[in-house]
């Protein structure tokens, strides 16, 4: 597509990222998409948005469509198989709605997602998603009366839960974090059966299970990260002491909260002086 509209100068391509590779945050899809957002835009496929005085500004929706169009594609070189909802995360972000995957097909949901407060924890447990993909795939051909069943599962989960978040803004009852701490309960041990699970994630689900949290893996397992539910109500100090007893299993622990506006085209104004301190020393 680039080729078809000029001829696109050489480049250096300069990368910075905080995310850990290989820990199921979805930094192959980020970079996959602001890369081709960049590309994209260097050889005019796309516009560049960014008007005079402003720090930020994102493309149109069709042009976000032929960037995550190219991100999925970086991602099957990537992964093999990709699902492609970390792409199309990456490309809309979930401030606003959510990605919704059902075979091939996404589509954006919900007018508004809530803010959730987790604990992002990541095992340094290093593994592949690709290997992971595939392996699921294996045992979906060996026990197919077994796993279809199991798959059927864990999107009724998927759609109980995004009931849940839909619900959450007009109504932001405490009575939905029950709810979805369950969901995270059931969902875990589902990913569990399907192959993905691993003794560290096992390990970090019994840690917060003892402070009253509820967990589960994120990514495609094996390893990588896990998040933790945090109620808007959940004491500090039972955030502080799961976190102690996680970084003593040898983990690493951020609090944070879900939720972003996807890929961005940002002035340099606007970047902290850390990334500009990284960038202009690589």
């Amino acid at each position: 597509v680039c080729l078809c509209f000029r001829d696109v100068p050489s480049v250096d391509i300069l990368v910075w990222s905080e995310l850990p590779t290989g820990a199921g945050l979805g930094s192959s899809a980020a970079y996959a998409v602001c890369l081709a957002a960049a590309l994209l835009t260097a050889c005019r496929a796309i516009s560049c948005p960014l008007k005079e005085g402003e720090s930020t500004a994102r493309w149109t929706e069709e042009e976000l469509t032929l960037i995550n169009s190219w991100a999925f594609q970086g991602e099957r070189v990537i992964h093999g198989n990709p699902s492609g909802v970390d792409n199309a995360v990456g490309t809309w972000g979930t401030c606003w709605g959510a990605v919704k995957e059902r075979g091939k097909e996404m589509s954006l949901v919900a007018s508004r997602v809530p803010m959730l407060r987790i604990l992002l924890t990541n095992t340094k447990v290093p593994r592949s998603t690709k290997v992971l993909v595939a392996g699921v795939k294996e045992k979906i051909l060996k026990f197919p009366a077994i796993m279809n069943p199991v798959l059927d599962s864990i999107d009724a989960i998927s759609q109980e839960c995004q009931s849940v978040l839909e619900a959450m803004p007009a109504n932001p009852s405490p009575e939905y974090y029950p709810v979805l701490e369950e969901l995270f309960d059931i969902n875990q041990h589902h990913l569990n059966v399907i192959g993905v699970g691993h003794p560290s994630l096992d390990r970090l689900c019994r840690v917060t299970a003892s402070h009253g949290l509820h967990s589960k893996l994120t990514g495609a397992g094996g390893g990588g990260c896990g998040i933790t539910l945090l109620r808007p109500d959940t004491s500090p100090l039972a955030v502080e002491a799961a976190k102690r007893d996680l970084c003593a299993c040898g983990f690493e622990c951020w609090e944070t909260t879900i939720g972003a506006p996807g890929v961005t085209l940002h002035h340099s104004s606007s970047l902290n002086a850390e990334v500009l301190h990284a960038l202009s020393e690589s």
